[in-house]
């Protein structure tokens, strides 16, 4: 199981990835929303926003999201470290329910090109 320290690394991983990115991927990116990433097996939430092509993680709380993030993720932490990783796939994932994305509409076709 991923530790509290291995999934926010993962986090910063993936900010990293998504800075570093072009065309739509990068255009995805430059959402600016708030965030939140509920890791279900270890029971905490890393909420933060998404701007300018990055993610700031501002805090990490106990439990379940307090707030509605305009764009909210659920996953346990193992799915978080290796789908940032590559060896998980986020479709697949998504697809299959190990993965739980929630957005409004037009975030979602937007966030489409980042899957």
């Amino acid at each position: 199981m991923a530790t509290t320290e291995e999934c926010r690394g993962a986090l910063d991983r993936l900010s990293d990835n998504l800075a570093k990115a072009d065309g739509d991927v990068r255009s995805a990116a430059t959402l600016d929303r708030s965030l939140s990433c509920h890791i279900r097996d270890l029971d905490l939430t890393f909420t933060g926003r998404l701007a300018e092509g990055r993610i700031a993680v501002l805090d990490t709380l106990d439990g379940p999201p307090p707030e509605k993030a305009d764009i909210r993720l659920e996953m346990t932490g193992d799915d978080l470290v290796a789908m940032v990783d590559g060896r998980l796939n986020f479709a697949k994932a998504w697809a299959s329910g190990r993965v739980r994305l929630e957005a409004g509409f037009r975030d979602l076709l937007r966030l489409r090109a980042l899957l």
